[in-house]
């Protein structure tokens, strides 16, 4: 787990000071030791954060002379082990004990599709040095990031888009469809666009290969199909429970391979509850956990520690609670912003922010539940796009945080478009080859809208601090199987029932029947008091009424009544305005 950067030019030698520029912002991400490996026309820098084979042999960039190849490599490869002895088998001899060495032979023996080899997340990039050739590779649900700006007859990378504002030369005009994105989809800008026209990323599942002359392609080596499959026909309820805990088994195993010690983020939720039994019924004990709260604000409850107690008791986990004081998140917000690649308008930003600077101190890795509520259809709108006949319309009505309408309303004249997120999700329900519409809607969360949100947040705030999570909900194997669940056995009462049903051989009743929570932060939610004064503040800046995004108005409005102007998703519009506007202030746009 690390920050990978890099430069690639396609007219001279590649610039070093740019590379150390980037690994400067990226330092939060690997404390632990950095490299920079530069040669002609490409030049990589490497932040890392030591996890398996904490030696020197493990550093980065890692440079391999005998086959003629160097990598940058952030994330981590559950199954190295094996593949390890396979390649082993083959002849390949290794220096070190890292999962980053494996991968650097799995390329050389199969190219880039060793990438189909790989269990894990992982964002990497492989010069080949005699031919110059640079290939990048991102996991299939995009668990690890990888930002792009081209500027001047030169492409740089980096694990963070602030790192590559850090090197200069990036347009940051705003994307009007990655504002429109933003403003609709719940923050949420698909790949490869981001809120800023200089910079992309790579989609999940891609290979993109930059020869150097500046010719580029880029392949999908993984895609995801919801929906039955003609072999499952006689699969039942009780097969299809045992199925699911056992694979769900599978990927939490995998995830304990560290050198160093380990914890899990314990909500009190099924999701996160459910790790840590299984982790149990494999035979750890003094297992830590970690949970976080807040103070209610106009009725709406800051923290579930009466639930995470009851897991920590059931399976005698070291647990720590972490009481969060009012003042405390607000004086985190700062932090939170900066540590943002893109601006992330839900609150519980600010939690894991502040849980992990916590967790960081005790432990290096921890295993999270992001992903079961997309892959187990566990939010409340995939029931109601049961027998949709218009499922982009209906869809917009339960999640668009803002119809096009509205935004004629919210975004001043000048950015202000076409319906670019209504014609981006009507175009996705148009290509989906599930028919369900409950089907086309988990994969469309599943593969864009969980991306660039849950598992974005999460990795940033967590590699702010030093910290690796890992999410076994979205082992590409349990997503596949998932996907063939049938949406019925999915949805049913309330929503992730096959999951519910399965987890009541290993947890108790209370926390699988109790009341559906979320990360809460209800200070971001109910705006008051020092958020008030924070968020009026950064609205009323010179920056903020030159660059002039929204209609006056419009902020008026919402600064005269935030708590009206919720979401569909019961999020503040207000703060999702401010949001925007404080991050491309911190970042210096």
């Amino acid at each position: 787990m690390c920050g990978i950067c890099g430069e690639i030019s396609f007219g001279g030698p590649a610039d070093p000071a740019a590379v150390r520029a980037m690994m400067g912002v990226l330092s939060p991400r690997g404390p632990d030791a950095s490299g920079l490996f530069a040669q002609g026309a490409v030049a990589f820098g490497h932040c890392r954060l030591k996890i398996i084979d904490l030696s020197e042999a493990g550093q980065q960039p890692m440079v391999d002379p005998e086959l003629g190849l160097a990598v940058v490599f952030n994330g981590c490869i559950y199954n190295y082990p094996a593949l390890r002895e396979e390649l082993t088998a083959k002849g390949y001899r290794f220096f070190s004990t890292s999962d980053t060495e494996v991968l650097l032979k799995a390329y050389h023996a199969w190219g880039a599709a060793c990438v189909e080899r790989l269990l894990g997340m992982f964002a990497f990039a492989v010069l080949e040095r005699d031919g110059g050739r640079v290939v990048f590779g991102r996991d299939r649900l995009g668990i690890k990031p990888l930002y792009f700006a081209e500027t001047k007859g030169r492409l740089r990378f980096a694990s963070s888009l602030p790192a590559l504002l850090a090197a200069g030369d990036v347009d940051t005009a705003i994307d009007p469809v990655g504002l429109h994105n933003y403003m609709s989809l719940h923050a949420v800008v698909p790949a490869p666009r981001t809120i800023l026209k200089g910079v992309t990323k790579l989609p999940p599942a891609t290979l993109l290969t930059v020869e150097p002359d500046g010719r580029r392609r880029e392949s999908t080596y993984w895609t995801l199909d919801v929906g039955p499959r003609p072999e499952d026909a006689g699969v039942g309820e009780a097969e299809w429970r045992e199925r699911v805990l056992d694979m769900l088994a599978l990927a939490v195993e995998r995830r304990r391979i560290a050198d160093v010690p380990t914890g899990v983020l314990l909500s009190g939720g099924l999701d996160s509850s459910l790790l840590v039994a299984l982790l149990a019924r494999k035979g750890q004990r003094g297992l830590k956990t970690f949970a976080v709260g807040f103070d209610a604000v106009n009725g709406v409850e800051g923290d579930e520690f009466k639930y995470s107690d009851l897991v920590a008791r059931e399976f005698e986990t070291d647990h720590l609670k972490i009481a969060v004081d009012p003042a405390r998140t607000l004086e985190m917000l700062p932090a939170t912003i900066a540590a943002m690649s893109e601006p992330q308008m839900s609150h519980d930003a600010v939690a894991f922010r502040l849980l992990s600077e916590e967790v960081a101190k005790h432990v290096k890795v921890v295993q999270s539940g992001q992903g079961a509520d997309e892959i187990f259809g566990g939010y409340h709108w995939y029931p109601k796009m049961a027998g949709s006949t218009d499922p982009a319309a209906d869809y917009a009505r339960v999640y668009f945080d803002r119809d096009h309408a509205e935004m004629r309303e919210t975004l001043a004249p000048d950015y202000l478009g076409a319906d670019d997120s209504g014609d981006f999700v009507r175009d996705y329900y148009a290509r989906a080859a599930a028919k369900d519409p409950i089907d086309a809607t988990l994969q469309l969360d599943t593969q864009v809208m969980l991306v660039d949100d849950p598992v974005k947040r999460v990795d940033n705030m967590t590699m702010a601090c030093g910290l690796e999570a890992r999410v076994p909900f979205l082992d590409h194997e349990l997503v596949e199987l998932a996907a063939r669940v049938p949406a019925a056995l999915k949805v049913r009462d309330g929503g992730k029932s096959i999951l519910k049903e399965a987890a009541r051989t290993v947890l108790p009743a209370a926390v699988i029947d109790r009341p559906k929570g979320y990360f809460p932060v209800p200070a971001l939610k109910h705006i008051r008091g020092p958020y008030m004064d924070f968020v009026r503040d950064v609205l009323d800046r010179p920056q903020a009424r030159e660059r002039g995004l929204f209609n006056r108005t419009y902020v008026d409005h919402l600064l005269a009544d935030p708590d009206g102007t919720l979401t569909p998703k019961g999020h503040s519009k207000l703060w999702q305005v401010a949001l925007l506007e404080s991050w491309l202030q911190t970042h210096g746009i």
